[in-house]
């Protein structure tokens, strides 16, 4: 699996530093050839000696070295995989801030290779809120996390931080790899974001849709190898949309003569754009003054987009929605699932916490009209992002 693949794997100040041996002889032994970046205080938990003699090559520690330059753009793209184990709270935030004051954040800010990371803190440094916003920043780069696990830390508590081990980092490392490219050739459509229907110049009917949840989806899709267009509605979020080909709307009317245009050539297609199911009948052109105590408008409904590319769908395309729900909500998903000839509906309730518009996180259920039903807990959203294109993978596998 990870032969002559090359891997450059960062270790910062963390106790869990121990580990990075283990996982240095894993890799190796799996036939990766591994180089060893540590910053400083990686050197007080384990010696740079024992890293060389493991991964038998030497050990990079700062930008100079015996009157030599450590070459970090050429480090950055020599490797297949850079992997951060342990990642201190500390290289997170320089990472998520981008920072550069050493020679780990340099290889990784020049890397052109996907970056893996395994955190490694104490439960409260873990739990803080900037530890959380940091982890969800380095996510939206296209990073991939490592989850922790729980029990017996350096502090003497037992909760969550601990790094994971070596042999389930391997196992990670291995299935990123095997994933990666099993979609090339597969063109893909995603949408995501609200969009915004104009009342007049300055007003318009909106949603609290952040599109965090299609973009990651459609970075998940390109990561496996898919040609990814993704059509975006108007979002604030600055996200990294590098590998994309991106087409930004405002309006329903333009997110479905966008979806429309591409969706004939397209694989796969997931509708995760919160979409306005109505808009306004009348548009002012000019900006509508406050004069009434009271003003309604009148609205006509949109184009049902992912039900009319339901009603396009040849074979072989696979076609997914999603289900907003706040109640009857697995009837809801069913029913939508066969009205609008999709393959695949993903559900959110709004009755989970830490799911729903704005967040981070989601909560999802997944079902195919083969009768196929999955459960998930509550993950960032980048993870489940991942589960739903493992999802349309195996569903395609099975067709």
């Amino acid at each position: 699996m990870l032969l002559n693949k090359k891997i450059l794997l960062g270790i910062t100040g963390s106790i869990a530093a121990y580990k990075a041996a283990l996982l240095v002889r894993l890799l190796v032994k799996a036939g990766a050839e591994v180089r060893v970046i540590m910053t400083t205080a990686a050197a007080d938990f384990i010696s740079p000696l024992t890293m060389s003699t493991l991964s038998k090559n030497p050990v990079l520690t700062g930008l100079y070295e015996n009157d030599s330059w450590a070459n970090h753009v050429m480090l950055g793209r020599w490797a297949d995989l850079m992997v951060i184990a342990p990642l201190s709270c500390n290289t997170l935030s320089k990472m998520a801030s981008g920072g550069c004051d050493n020679l780990l954040m340099a290889v990784y800010l020049s890397a052109a290779c996907p970056v893996v990371v395994a955190p490694a803190m104490d439960e409260d440094m873990w739990k803080h809120p900037s530890t959380k916003n940091n982890l969800d920043r380095i996510c939206s780069f296209g990073n991939s996390i490592i989850p922790v696990n729980t029990g017996e830390l350096a502090s003497g508590l037992n909760g969550e931080g601990r790094m994971a081990e070596p042999d389930e980092i391997l196992a990670y490392i291995e299935k990123s790899f095997l994933s990666r490219g099993e979609l090339s050739g597969k063109k893909a459509l995603v949408s995501a974001g609200p969009t915004y229907e104009p009342i007049d110049p300055v007003r318009f009917v909106g949603n609290h849709s952040s599109g965090k949840m299609g973009v990651a989806i459609a970075r998940e899709l390109a990561q496996r190898g898919a040609d990814v267009t993704l059509v975006l509605g108007p979002v604030n979020i600055p996200f990294d949309l590098t590998g994309l080909t991106v087409e930004r709307v405002q309006t329903a009317k333009e997110m479905f003569d966008a979806c429309t245009r591409s969706f004939p050539g397209t694989d796969i297609t997931v509708m995760a754009a919160a979409v306005a199911d109505y808009t306004p009948a009348e548009v002012a052109g000019e900006k509508i003054k406050k004069k009434e105590d009271q003003w309604s408008l009148s609205f006509s409904k949109t184009t049902d987009i992912l039900q009319s590319l339901g009603g396009k769908k040849k074979d072989g395309q696979v076609l997914v929605g999603f289900a907003l729900e706040t109640n009857n909500e697995k009837v809801n998903a069913l029913g939508k699932l066969k009205a609008k000839n999709a393959d695949i509906i993903v559900l959110n309730s709004l009755q989970d916490k830490g799911a729903g518009f704005g967040q981070d996180t989601n909560k999802i259920s997944i079902f195919d009209k083969k009768g196929g039903e999955l459960q998930f807990d509550l993950k960032s959203k980048s993870a489940v992002a991942k589960d739903i294109v493992d999802a349309i993978i195996r569903y395609n596998q099975h067709g």
